[in-house]
């Protein structure tokens, strides 16, 4: 899924973004995010409980979706330049959100006990870091060939992707009932909700920074070759979090982890938008992905330790929705807002800052009270 999704990103560069208006095209990405938050509005209290209870649901899942993006892939085909493409774009976006969901819903059943969950999670991220950053020298000589060449390429992608999810355990995923009072008590803890909060904040500046590079780079010249390599270098810092995270989880608490990447981003961020240029941005781009690789695991073992009783998939499955959501948010706010290329840089450095001041005092708070008699 994720060469295919590079691929996918690669060949939409140029045309989704680079090929009409700029008040064209921000109106019709307005649109369909819009559009694109209902499913992630129903998918957690309707659709997520019957995937599941049904044995191997979420494997179905997998399988259906990659099969869903390649036939959407397919159709995008010789409407690189309608107006079609637009929403069949963002059907793609919505398939690629419900995929991220059920990817991480899946993880805890793979595992063999919760102490396995984080460096399972870091395998994982790595895995999709190293193969998006490899696919994008392949997506981008397809993409100079023609757009319908990368597009053929993430459809024939998306189909292996789908018969591979066959292999996974028909057993896997299934919930035996519904939430319980002690489960629901410990997922609203003020540690959890705290380190959710930062999540969805970290998830957040994902998504704007997507949007705001892709319509500000669009200006700039050879825009397309310079979203391409935002997206490697994206890519590339998600793979190298993903293996740095377990190794400073046995170093310094979870909570420490969650706060430092928010520093990190507030710090980046801000000087970002300081010096401005297309270099600074693709680099705070790749420190946002980063960081919000390690605050994802760092969140998840906050979970472990503070909802021990809670269905660990099916929180999971919540939990994700809300940073899918997030993520939307955030490309709606680069949309309708549309700043300058530092002014974006900026906020994402204020957000930062601001979310970690909240967050550390909000834990430290916490830590207090539990120390007195």
């Amino acid at each position: 899924m994720a060469a295919a999704d590079t691929f996918l990103a690669v060949s939409l560069a140029d045309s989704l973004f680079l090929s009409i208006s700029p008040d064209a095209a921000r109106g019709k990405v307005l649109l369909f995010l819009a559009l694109s938050l209902a499913p992630f509005a129903i998918l957690a209290p309707l659709v997520g409980p019957y995937i599941d209870r049904l044995p191997g649901g979420r494997r179905l899942t997998v399988f259906v979706v990659g099969l869903a993006r390649a036939l959407v892939v397919i159709m995008m085909v010789g409407r690189i330049h309608s107006l079609l493409l637009f929403p069949l774009a963002f059907i793609s976006l919505v398939l690629a959100k419900i995929y991220a969901v059920s990817r991480s819903s899946l993880v805890p059943t793979l595992v063999h006990g919760d102490d396995e969950l984080v460096a399972a999670n870091g395998k994982l991220g790595l895995v999709v870091g190293v193969v998006s950053f490899i696919a994008v020298i392949p997506a981008g000589l397809a993409h100079l060939i023609g757009s319908e060449v990368s597009l053929i390429g993430s459809a024939v992608l998306f189909v292996i992707a789908a018969a591979m999810a066959l292999k996974l355990p028909r057993h896997v995923a299934t919930v035996s009932g519904p939430v319980q009072r002690l489960e629901r008590e410990e997922l609203h803890r003020p540690q959890v909700f705290y380190a959710a909060l930062a999540m969805m904040l970290l998830r957040g500046a994902v998504g704007f920074m997507f949007f705001h590079l892709a319509f500000w780079l669009r200006d700039q010249s050879a825009g397309t070759a310079w979203f391409a390599l935002a997206l490697g270098l994206a890519s590339l810092a998600t793979m190298l979090a993903n293996g740095i995270a377990p190794i400073l989880r046995r170093r310094i608490p979870e909570q420490v982890m969650l706060g430092v990447t928010l520093v990190i981003m507030a710090v980046v961020g801000i000087i970002t938008g300081y010096r401005g240029g297309i270099t600074a941005g693709i680099v705070l781009s790749a420190t946002v992905n980063g960081v919000a690789a390690i605050g994802r695991l760092s969140f998840e073992a906050i979970v472990q330790a503070s909802a021990p009783d809670a269905d660990r998939a099916r929180a999971f499955v919540q939990f994700e929705t809300r940073n899918q959501m997030a993520w939307v948010i955030g490309g709606l706010i680069a949309v309708v807002f549309a700043p300058p290329g530092a002014v974006g840089f900026a906020l994402v450095g204020v957000t930062g800052l601001v979310g970690s001041v909240y967050f550390v005092m909000r834990t430290r708070l916490l830590n207090f009270k539990s120390r007195e008699p």
